[in-house]
């Protein structure tokens, strides 16, 4: 039973360095760390999206000589309902369309 329970620990710990990926009570230790971790992270991830959105939409506005907060607040002003996630990908990959939407707004 303790072979098969430090066999279960290690097979968690695949890819670790050091100590962690060979012994029990290292391994243990690095799995608690790494949960602790993991939990914090995805919810820091949801807010390094967000800031690399807003970055990339900022650099494509200003390309027309706007502002961020100024585009941004023109968008709720004229109703029109895209998401930041929408418009860095448009700003990105479709730059033709993003500038329709600045168009617009203009």
């Amino acid at each position: 039973m303790a072979a098969k329970r430090r066999r279960n620990i290690l097979s968690e710990v695949k890819g670790y360095r050091f100590s962690r990926s060979t012994k029990k009570r290292a391994a243990r230790d690095a799995i608690y760390h790494a949960s602790l971790h993991a939990f914090a992270h995805r919810r820091d991830k949801k807010n390094d999206f967000r800031q690399l959105w807003i970055a990339r939409i900022n650099a494509a506005i200003r390309a027309h000589g706007m502002r961020y907060s100024a585009f941004i607040s023109l968008l709720k002003e004229k109703k029109i309902e895209l998401d930041r996630k929408i418009l860095a990908t448009l700003a990105k990959d479709r730059p033709e369309a993003f500038n329709r939407v600045v168009t617009r707004l203009k």
